[in-house]
């Protein structure tokens, strides 16, 4: 199995099998086969874990063409314990949204289903990538399928939406090209392996790092560059925000742990104040943003925001925690896990959120939680779904929205208590926006005569929601698949790190 090229199966079966849907068109029903290629993609990711050693750091499942000889470019692909389980969030993501537009999408299914897939191809490419220049065309074309989506599909303020969204990424990755481009001067190959293994000054350090900044923090997005999430959310269809907020959002995260901690661990030290207040601004002041929100989307949204903020608070908690400890790595890898752990469970919670809302609206045409009231009393099973994904938002214990938000607090406390009291803070306001949106939504009398007439969800949408309850329940009371399998790559990041210093 290991001999197998995997990782260019779930890279370019998704696309080529975009392709075929679009060339198909409408003259066949293109859902079966878009299904059949997302799921077959999903079983061949599965693989991976199954073939995956545990005990080593090193890139797995390595394929290696060379591509453009004359600026030593390869196409070059490979997976470790933190990209792996990436790769399987979104082929995972990507069949329930291939189901969450079965009956819903009626406009240009075809066209709709085949951007999906090339968009699962190409952040699987991103996660993949171990040459910087294929990095690159992954991370930039991964924009044109949102795009679209968001463009054709989105709601009445799409237009403005999607500039938005593609001006912010967009103008943010030309400073990482800028970055990516020096590295390639200074090792003479643009393997990001190599990168890892340059030693650069502090001044250099430091302007890489600002310019993965731009890029990697927009995506994310951290605060104050998030405001074209809310916009891009609340006019996306419910499959496009499903994969904004459970995937592309943590290529933001992930970019931190590939390139910026490996590649520019003193200036990271450095400047880790800059991330950790961003990241606790995020945390406290977008949950109070959150709260006001009369939009289910933007809540979650906001909410998405709040979670992600953990994510890199976690991360870069690995120097304080280290400087605690008088440079001692026991303990620093402590933040970094709840990182990567909230990642993966803000992928299913954010994605299941999202397609609770699209239920909702695919029966009401409204977004607004004063349209609802009382949906328990007609929509009893939905309801019961609902409530589980918003306690599991509100890190409920038992979810796995609590394992990732316990180890970064528990982190924070370890390097700095205010670091922690503000952290905490999530814990109080994302229990309260979560169950201010279900007492105002699902419990109560019934709120109109549209809700006393809601269908309860049937049997696909019952299929989709469960099996995301099955993931945040078992991540929830069974981390240990998640946390072995990133364990040995985070271990060998933490050292690479530790010993980095000028």
């Amino acid at each position: 199995m290991s001999g197998l090229p995997l990782l260019s199966f779930v890279v370019w079966l998704p696309i080529l099998g975009g392709l075929l849907v679009l060339a198909l068109g409408e003259r066949f029903n293109p859902r079966p086969v878009a299904l059949a290629v997302a799921m077959i993609t999903f079983l061949t990711s599965l693989l991976l874990y199954t073939g995956f050693d545990q005990g080593t750091p090193a890139m797995q499942f390595q394929e290696q063409l060379s591509w453009i000889p004359s600026f030593n470019v390869f196409y070059h692909l490979g997976v470790d314990g933190i990209a792996m389980p990436l790769i399987i969030l979104t082929t995972f993501t990507t069949v329930l949204v291939v189901l969450a537009g079965w009956e819903v999408i009626k406009e240009r299914p075809a066209q709709y289903l085949a951007a999906f897939l090339v968009m699962e191809g190409l952040m699987n490419g991103v996660f993949a990538a171990l040459d910087a220049v294929l990095f690159y065309v992954f991370w930039e074309g991964m924009l044109i399928p949102m795009f679209l989506i968001i463009g054709v599909w989105g709601g009445p303020r799409r237009v403005y939406a999607t500039i938005k969204f593609f001006l912010y990424t967009f103008l943010g990755s030309v400073f990482m090209l800028v970055a990516l481009i020096y590295l390639y001067t200074q090792s003479g190959s643009f393997a990001i392996l190599d990168f890892h293994a340059l030693k650069l000054g502090m001044t250099e350090q430091v302007l890489i790092f600002v310019a993965f900044l731009l890029a990697f923090a927009v995506k994310v997005p951290m605060w104050p560059v998030h405001t074209w999430l809310p916009d891009a959310h609340v006019e996306a269809p419910t499959g496009g925000s499903v994969i904004l907020a459970a995937i592309m959002l943590k290529v933001g995260g992930y970019g931190f742990l590939r390139f910026s901690l490996p590649i520019t661990p003193d200036a990271s030290h450095e400047l880790d104040w800059l991330i950790i207040f961003m990241s606790l601004t995020a945390v406290v002041y977008i949950g109070f943003v959150a709260l006001v929100q009369q939009d289910m989307k933007k809540l979650i949204a906001y909410s998405s925001i709040a979670h992600m903020g953990f994510v890199t608070l976690g991360i870069f908690l690995v120097f304080p925690l280290m400087d605690a400890n008088a440079g001692s790595t026991q303990g620093a890898l402590l933040g970094m896990q709840g990182g990567m752990i909230q990642m993966i469970s803000h992928g299913f919670i954010s994605g299941a959120l999202f397609l609770c809302v699209g239920v909702l609206y695919d029966r009401m045409h409204s977004r607004e939680i004063g349209d609802y009231g009382g949906v328990v009393n007609t929509m009893p099973v939905f309801a019961a779904f609902m409530v589980l994904f918003a306690m599991a938002n509100s890190g409920l214990p038992g979810t796995s929205g609590f394992v990732g938000e316990f180890l970064v607090i528990i982190a924070s406390f370890r390097a700095n208590f205010w670091f922690a009291l503000f952290a905490a803070f999530t814990l109080i306001l994302g229990a309260a926006y979560s169950l201010w949106l279900v007492k105002r939504v699902v419990f109560g009398d019934v709120g109109n005569a549209r809700v006393a007439q809601l269908q309860d969800i049937n049997s696909r949408e019952s299929l989709i929601l469960g099996a995301l309850a099955f993931m945040v329940l078992l991540f929830g009371l069974w981390p240990a698949p998640l946390v072995d399998v990133m364990q040995s790559s985070l271990e060998n990041l933490v050292a690479h790190v530790a010993v980095s210093k000028l």
